[in-house]
C-alpha cells in the first residue's frame, strides 16, 4: 500500500471519534465503543498487528482507565469533603472579597491555581481540582470546564514537574544516534541539548500563553454571558494581561535557569503571590459598575447545568463557621504532599513500590504497571480524610460526600473504560511487512500516528515548522497527554527538521514546537474532557466541550508554528507579520462585534 492509502486507513479512528463525538453531538459512553471496535478491526485486518497486541494494549487502556476514575474520585471526594464541611461557603466568600466579578475569579481559580496544579501533579488533574471548585462558587458546569480545558495548554509542558520534557522528550532523544551525531562538533552535551529545548519551549509557551488568560474570559462572556459578547471578556484585557505576564515571565526564567522540573510550579505561585494581592488592592480591577456575572439560573441553558449545579445545599454544612486558612488547609494539603510525593525521598519510592505489575499480557510484550499510591486520586483522598477530622465534620455529611463521589466517579466510567483502551490500540499497532510498498518498506512496523505524521511531513515540506505544532496536538488527542505525544514524536519531528536541511540548534526548536502543541492538544484530550466533565456532573457533552476549545487551541497552534518559524530563521519573517496582522485583525472585530456565534452554534 502506498503512503497515501495507509494515512488514510489510519485517520480512519480518528474521523470516527469526531464523526460520532464532535459533529453528530453523541455522548462519549456511546461513540467510544464505536471508536474502540473500528480501531481494533483496523489494528488487526488491515494494519496487520497480532490479535494478542491488539488485547494487551486494550488491558492496559483499561488498567490506565481505572487510574484516571480513581483520580477523578479522588478530585471530586475532596471537593465534596469541603462542601459538606461548610467550608466551600467561607472559599466563595474569600473569592468574593477579592472581586464578584466572574471573569477574575476564572483568572484566578483556572489559570493561576489550576498552572499550580498542573506543576504539581499534571495529567488531568488541574481541570478535575478547579472545575468543582469553579462550580462550587457559583460557575455554570459547562463554564467551569470550558475555562479548565482552556489553561491546559501554557503550564502543560512543565506540569507533573516536568514529565511531558523530563520522561516524554528525553525517552524520543536520549542515545538517539542521529541526535548524538548532530551534537557533534557543537560544544553540547545531550543534557545541555535538552535545556536549550526547553528554554525554547518556555520561550514559545511564554508568548503564545501570555493571551491564555484573556481567550479564558473573551470565550466565559460570550458563551456564558446575558449580552453573549466577547467585548465583555476584553474589557478586563489589563488585569487579563497582567496575570499572564505575571505567570509566564518567571516560568520563562525558571526554566531558563533550573531546567524543565519548576516553571508551572513556582511560576504559577509567583503570579498567585503577586496578582491575588494586586486584585485586593484594586490593580488592573474592572470598574465597580462594570463586574461581569453570570445571567440569573432561572436563564441558564440547559446544557451548562451539571449535577454539581443541581445539588441541594445541606444544612449540616451551611451553617458551620470556618475559618478562611482553615477552609484553604486542604488544598494546601493537597499541593504540598504532591509535590512532596515526587521530590522527596524517601517518600517518592515508598508510594511507588506496592506496584501492580502485568508483564507480557497475551504474549503481546506489553507490561502494563501500575502504582496507586503515587496516583494523585490517592493523595486526595488521603487529605479529605484529614480534613474529616480537621474540620470536625459529622459522620453522616462526610458518609454523604463519599456516595456522592461515588456516583459521579462511576458515571465517567463507561466512557473512559472503552476510550483509553481504543488510544492504547492505536498507539500499539505495528504495520505489517505484507502491507506495504517498496516505496514504504521502511515504515513496516510503525504504528498510526507515525505513518500520519510521515504523511503530513511530506505535504508540509519546507513549512513543516509551522505544522509541527499540530502535530503535537494529535498525539496529545489520541495518546492522552503531552509526554506520549512527546515519546512519539521527538524522534521523528527531529528527524523531520534534518530533512528540510535544518541544523541540530534549529531541530531542536521544532523538538521544542512539538512539545508546545502536545501541551495545546490537551484542550481537546478526550479522557482529559470526559474526566473534567464527570467532576462536575456533565456528561454526555463532551462533543460540544471539545468544539467550544477549538478556538483557543487553534490560536495557540498558529502561534506558536509562525512563532517557532520566526526564531528558526533569526527574523521577524513575513509569515509572522502576517500572521501577526490576521491576529490584530480579528481581536479587532471580536472587540467592535455586538455579536459572533452563540455556544449553541457550536453544539
Amino acid at each position: 500500500m502506498s503512503l497515501l492509502t495507509l494515512s488514510l486507513i489510519a485517520i480512519v479512528p480518528i474521523i470516527t471519534i469526531l464523526v460520532f463525538l464532535v459533529f453528530l453531538n453523541w455522548p462519549a459512553s456511546r461513540a467510544m465503543p464505536i471508536a474502540l471496535f473500528v480501531t481494533a478491526l483496523i489494528a488487526m485486518f488491515v494494519w496487520g498487528t497480532d490479535a494478542n497486541v491488539v488485547a494487551g494494549a486494550a488491558f492496559n487502556g483499561l488498567i490506565t482507565a481505572l487510574e484516571v476514575i480513581f483520580i477523578v474520585f479522588g478530585a471530586v471526594l475532596l471537593l465534596n469533603t469541603v462542601k459538606e464541611s461548610g467550608a466551600i461557603n467561607t472559599i466563595r466568600r474569600g473569592f468574593i472579597g477579592i472581586s464578584p466579578d466572574r471573569r477574575v475569579q476564572a483568572i484566578i481559580i483556572a489559570w493561576l491555581f489550576g498552572s499550580f496544579i498542573e506543576g504539581s501533579a499534571g495529567f488531568g488533574t488541574p481541570a478535575a481540582i478547579a472545575a468543582p471548585l469553579l462550580v462550587a462558587i457559583g460557575f455554570p458546569a459547562m463554564a467551569a470546564v470550558m475555562v479548565s480545558l482552556i489553561i491546559q495548554s501554557t503550564p502543560v509542558s512543565f506540569g507533573a514537574i516536568g514529565t511531558p520534557l523530563q520522561i516524554g522528550v528525553n525517552t524520543g532523544l536520549t542515545d538517539q544516534p542521529s541526535v548524538l551525531a548532530g551534537l557533534e562538533g557543537t560544544g553540547m552535551n545531550y543534557t545541555d541539548y535538552l535545556l536549550y529545548i526547553t528554554s525554547n519551549v518556555a520561550l514559545i509557551h511564554g508568548i503564545v500563553g501570555t493571551l491564555i488568560p484573556l481567550f479564558v474570559v473573551a470565550m466565559l462572556t460570550r458563551f456564558f454571558g446575558l449580552n453573549k459578547s466577547f467585548r465583555e471578556g476584553l474589557k478586563v484585557w489589563k488585569f487579563a494581561l497582567f496575570a499572564g505576564i505575571a505567570f509566564t515571565v518567571p516560568y520563562y526564567i525558571i526554566a531558563t535557569l533550573l531546567g524543565p522540573e519548576f516553571p508551572s510550579l513556582l511560576g504559577s505561585l509567583i503570579a498567585l503571590i503577586i496578582v491575588v494581592p494586586a486584585a485586593q488592592k484594586g490593580l488592573f480591577m474592572p470598574a465597580k459598575d462594570e463586574v461581569f456575572d453570570f445571567p440569573p439560573r432561572s436563564k441558564w441553558e440547559e446544557d451548562w447545568f451539571g449535577k454539581l449545579n443541581h445539588e441541594p445545599e445541606r444544612e449540616e454544612g451551611t451553617n458551620r463557621s470556618i475559618s478562611m486558612a482553615m477552609s484553604w488547609l486542604p488544598y494546601i494539603l493537597v499541593a504540598g504532599l504532591l509535590v512532596a510525593s515526587r521530590t522527596v525521598e524517601p517518600l517518592t519510592s515508598a508510594l511507588k513500590a506496592p506496584a501492580m505489575v502485568f508483564e507480557n499480557t497475551f504474549g503481546s510484550g506489553i507490561t502494563t504497571t501500575s502504582t496507586p499510591l503515587f496516583l494523585p486520586g490517592f493523595i486526595f483522598i488521603v487529605v479529605s480524610v484529614l480534613t474529616f477530622f480537621l474540620h470536625r465534620m459529622k459522620s453522616a455529611d462526610y458518609k454523604h460526600a463519599w456516595k456522592s463521589s461515588f456516583k459521579t466517579a462511576a458515571s465517567a466510567g463507561l466512557a473512559l473504560i472503552f476510550a483509553v483502551p481504543m488510544i492504547k490500540i492505536f498507539l500499539n499497532t505495528s504495520l505489517a511487512a505484507d502491507k506495504v510498498s517498496a516505496a514504504t518498506e521502511a515504515l513496516a512496523g510503525q504504528n498510526m500516528p507515525l505513518v500520519l505524521a510521515e504523511s503530513v511531513s511530506v505535504i508540509a515540506g519546507d513549512f513543516w515548522p509551522i505544522v509541527a505544532p499540530s502535530v503535537g496536538a494529535l498525539g496529545a488527542f489520541i495518546a492522552g497527554s503531552n509526554t506520549f505525544s512527546n515519546m512519539m514524536f521527538s524522534l521523528f519531528q527531529f528527524g523531520a527538521a534534518g530533512n528540510i536541511g535544518l541544523d541540530v540548534h534549529q531541530s531542536g526548536i521544532v523538538v521544542a514546537m512539538q512539545a508546545v502543541g502536545g501541551a495545546a492538544g490537551n484542550m481537546i484530550c478526550v479522557h482529559n474532557v470526559v474526566a473534567a466533565s464527570a467532576t462536575v456532573g456533565l456528561i454526555g457533552k463532551e462533543g460540544a466541550l471539545i468544539r467550544s476549545v477549538l478556538l483557543p487551541m487553534t490560536y495557540y497552534l498558529l502561534a506558536a508554528g509562525f512563532l517557532g518559524m520566526a526564531i528558526i530563521h533569526g527574523v521577524v519573517n513575513v509569515w509572522l507579520l502576517v500572521y501577526a496582522a490576521i491576529v490584530i485583525v480579528y481581536l479587532a472585530r471580536l472587540v467592535t462585534a455586538k455579536n459572533g456565534l452563540s455556544l449553541a452554534a457550536v453544539r
